[in-house]
């Protein structure tokens, strides 16, 4: 259910909405409509060969902190699904955690484009994902 106009759901409430990005080992640290925070540690279970964190691991954390910044743009009742992900990787991440910071582009009636920053602990940008969220009309709605 998305956020009413006077309470915005906790993080913590917002992350147990999304098992897979807790199981991953997303952290979600802020969420407001203007920007979503989160973190994913590093762990030799989500790397690839020579200890680098996954791609889709990153991918995963940048989706999921995205999808909570979209979520808080919706009218009441709507729900959204990402439609289309773009993601540069720019530089490897071998240990510590990357930082997802996600900000809207677009907040429109059909879509919200979202951007997310993945920055590693001496803030060097890492990642930079570009993703589309479709925005589905709540059940019952005259317009779905």
């Amino acid at each position: 259910m998305p956020p009413s106009e006077t309470a915005v759901p906790s993080p913590a409430d917002l992350l147990a909405a999304m098992p897979f990005a807790g199981r991953l080992g997303v952290e979600l640290h802020e969420a407001t409509p203007d920007r979503a925070v989160g973190s994913l540690p590093w762990s030799p279970e989500v790397c690839t060969a020579g200890g680098v964190l996954h791609g889709g691991a990153l991918m995963a954390l940048a989706d999921s902190v995205g999808a909570v910044c979209a979520y808080l743009n919706l009218p009441p009742g709507a729900g959204t699904s990402t439609v289309e992900s773009k993601t540069n990787f720019l530089r490897p991440v071998a240990s510590g955690r990357v930082h997802a910071t996600a900000r809207p582009l677009h907040v429109g009636g059909t879509l919200v484009v979202v951007q997310t920053d993945l920055r590693d602990d001496k803030d060097r940008l890492v990642g930079q994902t570009t993703q589309t969220q479709i925005v589905l009309a709540a059940k019952g709605d005259a317009t779905s």
